[in-house]
């Protein structure tokens, strides 16, 4: 990643589990050339961190935002986070 790289935490609340969700954000994450990783959470919830350029991930947040065909994206809530330690060289499902 570059020095001009950001990394966020997103937290997706809605149907999102059992719908593609976490293959949807790998597949455009990777195509937008962001890093990181997204994971379901037990309370039905899927959360991840991505980390790249402030375009790519501008448009990471509207994707986000609507998910795959089958999600019902109620609510997005994401952060800013500090960069040391970074996020891994790839897109991983957890």
């Amino acid at each position: 990643m570059s020095a001009a790289a950001q990394r966020l935490k997103f937290v997706v609340i809605g149907r999102v589990q059992g719908v593609g969700f976490r293959y949807f954000v790998c597949s455009n994450a990777h195509s937008l050339g962001l890093v990181g990783w997204v994971r379901n959470l037990p309370d039905g919830k899927v959360e991840g961190e991505i980390q790249g350029t402030a375009s790519a991930l501008a448009m990471m947040r509207e994707s986000l935002r609507v998910g795959p065909s089958w999600a019902r994206v109620e609510d997005l809530v994401i952060e800013e986070v500090s960069l040391p330690g970074s996020c891994e060289d790839r897109m991983e499902v957890r």
